[in-house]
């Protein structure tokens, strides 16, 4: 009888499409908490995701800030790691090769100071094989330059993506900040500007303060927020994005168990980034993939595609239906 059960969950349709990327299901790794892949490939098949999100590139290599440069807080990590990472050709020449042969598709996480650096980075990796998209970090709160810079205002967000677009011969996957005015501005003008997805949300800028030596309890001072204290307001957000704009969403923000990926799909995600539960646990991206699949077969639901973004259609039908 479990083998009869478990291949029936097998036969539900999983794939969701990223911008032209088919995926064979939704569960992503968030860059910059899975490393290369070849951290967590002794704890997990890397073949069990939908694609596989690198650490951030950059056009040279980085040492990131000084320690420390995490901290736990409720519920929270806190990181100013500062984009540390071994540069493009070293990841094309050292780490891309063990990638290539995974099983999932591997999309580059990619930042520079400038729009300059950004298309040189996107036009490079377009002539590398083994890579199925880029993922555009204008996002990160804890660097000096570059980043958040450009991922403020909609308009600079537009600047950017726009001439990356012109760039890249792969497609792009624009990650918004969460430190912003309007997070359904951003996605409509990256949007606008050519990005065929959006994943959010990055990270919160946070602080933590040591009361007995009275000091902040990292090098940088600030740093960028993750973990289970931030979904609630990720999945309003990727509520808020997924209501205004027609590009698939990704959606990003504390995601422990396969009841938060389900939360933030039925709000409008086709796809989910599991971040800071990957230092907890390497093996969480399994764990939360058998239970979206029991989840729909529990509940009888043939694709995903039949609740992303389901919410949206109840939420209209109880204010019609309200007296208030």
């Amino acid at each position: 009888m479990g083998k009869t059960i478990e291949t029936d969950v097998k036969m539900v349709d999983l794939s969701t499409n990223i911008g032209g990327v088919v995926i064979k299901n939704p569960v992503m790794t968030a860059s910059g908490t899975f490393g290369y892949g070849e951290e967590m490939s002794p704890y997990i098949d890397l073949s069990t995701f939908g694609a596989i999100i690198v650490k951030g590139i950059s056009l040279k290599p980085r040492k990131g800030n000084p320690a420390p440069r995490i901290v736990e807080t409720p519920s929270g990590l806190i990181n100013a790691i500062g984009l540390q990472n071994v540069g493009l050709d070293a990841f094309v020449d050292e780490k891309l090769p063990l990638l290539k042969d995974c099983g999932s598709p591997v999309i580059v996480n990619i930042f520079g100071e400038t729009i300059d650096e950004y298309c040189l980075l996107a036009e490079k990796l377009g002539h590398v094989d083994g890579i199925a998209g880029i993922e555009l970090n204008i996002s990160c709160p804890n660097v000096k330059k570059g980043g958040m810079e450009f991922g403020r205002q909609p308009e600079d967000a537009y600047r950017l993506v726009r001439a990356v677009k012109h760039s890249a011969k792969l497609p792009i996957i624009t990650k918004l900040s969460p430190n912003v005015g309007d997070i359904r501005e951003m996605a409509s003008s990256v949007e606008e500007a050519g990005s065929d997805a959006v994943s959010l949300i990055n990270t919160i800028t946070a602080m933590s303060i040591d009361i007995e030596k009275r000091r902040p309890r990292l090098f940088n001072v600030i740093g960028g927020l993750s973990g289970p204290a931030i979904r609630p307001i990720a999945v309003r957000m990727v509520w808020e994005a997924a209501g205004a704009v027609d590009i698939p969403v990704i959606g990003i923000g504390g995601i422990m168990t396969y009841e938060d990926a389900i939360e933030f799909i039925i709000a409008g995600a086709c796809a989910v980034q599991i971040g800071t539960a990957n230092f907890i646990d390497p093996t969480i991206g399994l764990k939360v993939l058998k239970g979206i699949k029991t989840y729909l077969k529990s509940h009888s639901i043939q694709r995903l595609s039949d609740i992303i973004g389901c919410i949206r259609g109840q939420i209209y039908t109880l204010h019609k239906n309200s007296n208030l």
